[in-house]
């Protein structure tokens, strides 16, 4: 990674939501405002190593991914990712809404779909495809971080054509609520934070929004730089 500025499409709550403070709360830290926030009442005393737990998914604050991260390719520029962020989300569309659950996936915890959404894969498809224009090649250190030998073909095709390899048939949505758990670990986590999940009566999520943020430099926090709500169609 160069200390050029990195972007990424992601879905984000909207600001001051209950889901918004939810995962910003717990992650300790508001990627609308950069500033870091205290973790809700009682969890450090429920979970006393919960800053070390959320410590990387804090570095990119509370999203669902869409576009992974990328350097701007040569002649890129922010303002022309705005104007494709603009135009993307007035393009009409269908809105996926979805029953938010709190559940493992792999190794951590996340908010994820209760049930698979056929309108969020196709979201996100075509939110891979159409900024894939903007992506810098991936360079020979950034594929190795990945760890290609340890991908099946399909997601090597993908880290190879769309720079990661968790796309298309390969997505799977989940907005991250900690790092890596020993599985040890994930059962008395889970427990704890699908009560406090529990507590916002969130039966439906409307995926209505698209978010660009940008990480300044390797050693900065993801920020948002604008959130867009998308066109339905009629």
């Amino acid at each position: 990674m160069t200390d050029a500025p990195r972007y990424a499409i992601y879905f984000a709550a909207a600001q001051d939501s209950m889901l918004d403070h939810f995962g910003a709360q717990l992650l300790g830290y508001d990627a609308f405002t950069g500033k870091e926030l205290p973790f809700p009442h009682g969890m450090a005393a429920t979970v006393p190593d919960w800053r070390e737990i959320t410590r990387d998914p804090r570095e990119y604050g509370f999203h669902a991914t869409l576009k992974p991260p990328m350097a701007l390719a040569e002649g890129k520029t922010e303002a022309g990712l705005l104007a494709a962020c603009e135009s993307f989300a007035r393009s009409p569309r269908s809105i996926p809404t979805i029953t938010p659950i709190v559940n493992e996936i792999g190794d951590f915890i996340a908010v994820v779909l209760s049930q698979r959404s056929l309108e969020l894969e196709q979201l996100a498809a075509d939110t891979v495809s159409a900024f894939d224009g903007f992506r810098a090649p991936l360079s020979p250190a950034d594929r190795a971080r990945r760890q290609p030998e340890r991908l099946t073909p399909a997601q090597r095709d993908h880290l190879d054509r769309w720079g990661y390899p968790y796309v298309m048939e390969e997505f799977r949505f989940h907005m991250t609520l900690t790092g890596r758990l020993p599985a040890k670990r994930r059962e008395a986590v889970l427990a704890e934070l699908r009560r406090r999940f529990a507590e916002l009566h969130l039966a439906e999520l409307a995926i209505d929004s698209i978010a660009l943020f940008r990480q300044q430099d390797a050693t900065s926090r993801f920020r948002i730089v604008q959130r867009y709500n998308l066109t339905p169609k009629a």
